[in-house]
């Protein structure tokens, strides 16, 4: 039973999904990537490159995606500091992190197994068409048509992420019993080659963790002297952000980097200390982000009140991105807990990682989405 429901086609997830935007063109610049980033709220924006184009038709493909992550983790770079005259006016596709094997296209006959295995590969994004339309004759495209659109010759086209595969999942638990009462010690999906930072290092230290955390869809630990875990700097709460958190990262430390991403956006006095550290390091560029980032967020706070469910003594001075990203409390469960325990967990969190303590909260691990896909697709080996 088990094994025909990881057969069935990957379509039965794209019901109900909508067509893919916001996207941008391969040609498109860093600054014009933030600019689409912003606009919409989307915590990414996918990059589609024209392949072949006449009156009639267009024939685009999906070659990655770019993230506010992206764009922090380049900012942050020494090259970036050095040369910043005309740093986001880059193409984009210096920054796309790994290009095809970050996304792919997948035919909506494809199998929910097929999908899985290339998560397990590392792929984040499956590409898959949701409407095909029959009409025979075609009319000429429009340039808004390519590529601003998805719809490419009658077809438009969703993605499926990870957590959409394991809230399927999820959903249809019972077919995999008893696995998903076994503990995550006794399925062995805890990995122990984790990412940390200390507490008190800069937060720059962490930067190629950010970066790697980014593509392995899960975060970096921070932890006290004793390997205790205190919280998390995770790429689902940086792709909230604005590129100025750029700034924070070169000259706080992790312990303060939480504070500045926490959910509400960062308090007046690490604002005022990212801008004092930034003039000593004469860093002109990312004072000059931090002045424009702000002031057009004062002014649009300043022409709307608060909601009544912000919380006691959050500030609301940073980009309203902020309002829509989790907080930096790391979500935790212990190596006793059972996988459906942990599946439910992550998923109301939208957390793609769980971190896993000890009695005493020192940090033994973590579980992550392509830890879990591991025992769903040997669940199907098995049978």
């Amino acid at each position: 039973m088990a094994v025909s429901f990881l057969n069935r086609e990957v379509s039965d997830l794209c019901l109900g999904k909508p067509a893919l935007r916001p996207i941008i063109p391969a040609t498109a610049t860093l600054a014009e990537a933030i600019a689409v980033l912003k606009r919409t709220g989307e915590t990414h924006v996918s990059v589609w490159m024209v392949l072949e184009e006449d009156d009639y038709s267009v024939e685009c493909h999906c070659i990655g995606k770019v993230s506010m992550v992206d764009v922090i983790c380049y900012l942050c770079k020494q090259e970036s500091l050095i040369d910043s005259s005309k740093v986001l006016e880059i193409p984009v596709l210096k920054i796309l992190a790994k290009g095809d094997s970050i996304v792919k296209h997948l035919e909506p006959d494809s199998s929910l197994l097929e999908a899985i295995d290339h998560i397990l590969e590392g792929i984040q994004n499956l590409v898959i068409p949701i409407h095909n339309y029959t009409n025979s004759r075609r009319k000429p495209l429009s340039k808004s048509s390519s590529p601003k659109s998805t719809h490419h010759n009658g077809v438009e086209y969703c993605w499926l992420t990870q957590e959409d595969v394991v809230r399927f999942l999820l959903n249809s638990i019972g077919v995999f019993s008893p696995m998903p009462t076994f503990s995550i010690e006794s399925l062995n999906i805890i990995d122990h080659n984790i990412l940390t930072v200390r507490y008190h290092d800069p937060a720059i230290f962490a930067l190629d963790s950010i970066a790697l955390a980014h593509i392995e869809q899960t975060a970096v630990a921070v932890v006290d002297d004793d390997n205790r875990l205190i919280g998390e700097i995770s790429p689902s709460t940086l792709a909230y952000c604005d590129e100025s958190v750029a700034a924070a990262i070169t000259t706080l430390s992790a312990g303060d980097l939480m504070a500045y991403i926490d959910y509400g956006g960062p308090p007046e006095d690490l604002v005022e200390l990212v801008k004092m550290r930034l003039q000593e390091k004469k860093l002109g560029l990312m004072l000059e982000l931090m002045d424009e980032e702000f002031s057009v967020s004062s002014t649009s706070s300043s022409a709307s009140s608060c909601s009544s469910d912000d919380e006691p003594g959050s500030s609301r001075n940073g980009s309203g991105r902020y309002s829509s990203a989790r907080r930096s409390e790391a979500i935790t469960c212990y190596p006793g807990s059972s996988l459906v325990a942990v599946l439910i967990q992550a998923l109301a969190h939208r957390a793609s990682s769980i971190w896993v303590i000890d009695e005493d909260q020192n940090l033994v691990g973590v579980v992550t989405f392509k830890g879990i896909f591991k025992v769903f697709r040997g669940f199907a080996n098995t049978r």
